[in-house]
């Protein structure tokens, strides 16, 4: 990533003086699998620590014994009552229910995404219900580990973006388009920069 975080330095000194005060770039990535997939339908809209403890049981009610993860056939097995009972709403126990029926019936195939465009990995995981383009981005960042990814849709890169670059509104979709055009081929890393920016240690790390 030595020549990402150059590039970007070089392209944008807001974001350059970011880099200088986050430090070393260290995304954590997941597995590209049902399983994340579905933790990522979990945490929408919640506190991480609210969906860990929901998904946390959701994946000891639905992993098989002898598996270290879930499947779709594993979690249609639940009826949807249990699941709202682990904690679930009824909403995101259809959304998790249809992923697993797409996936059952080999409408999503994961181990196809990989050879699958930007835009085509978000076409085909935005028919199921639930997962709309900021879902899709979030696993292409840290499931497939796309490095040009501009999630236009999440509040922490808007927030970030307004308050480093001094904007009084948070940015429009095609401002921040506007903005990325220096950052690319990297808009994943300059993302993750904007994300660890708004973070306390980051923010006194020049104190």
């Amino acid at each position: 990533m030595l020549q990402a975080i150059e590039h970007l330095k070089r392209s944008d000194p807001v974001l350059s003086a970011i880099i200088d005060r986050v430090g070393d770039y260290s995304i954590q990535f997941r597995q590209p699998d049902f399983e994340n997939l579905v933790r990522s339908i979990v945490y929408q809209q919640l506190s991480g620590r609210v969906a860990a403890v929901i998904f946390g049981r959701l994946a000891a009610a639905a992993r098989p014994k002898m598996s270290h993860s879930m499947t779709p056939e594993s979690v249609l097995k639940l009826r949807p009552s249990r699941m709202r009972k682990l904690g679930l709403s009824t909403q995101k126990t259809a959304y998790i229910r249809d992923l697993a029926r797409h996936t059952r019936d080999g409408r999503v195939v994961f181990d196809e995404l990989h050879g699958l465009s930007d835009q085509a990995v978000i076409e085909r995981l935005t028919q199921v219900k639930g997962i709309g383009v900021w879902t899709a981005h979030m696993f292409l960042i840290f499931a497939l580990q796309r490095h040009d990814v501009l999630p236009t849709g999440d509040l922490g890169i808007r927030t970030a973006i307004r308050k480093a670059y001094g904007m009084a509104e948070l940015p429009t979709a095609a401002e921040m388009e506007t903005l990325a055009a220096h950052w690319r081929p990297f808009c994943t890393v300059a993302s993750w920069y904007l994300w660890r920016s708004l973070e306390p240690s980051a923010a006194n790390a020049s104190l």
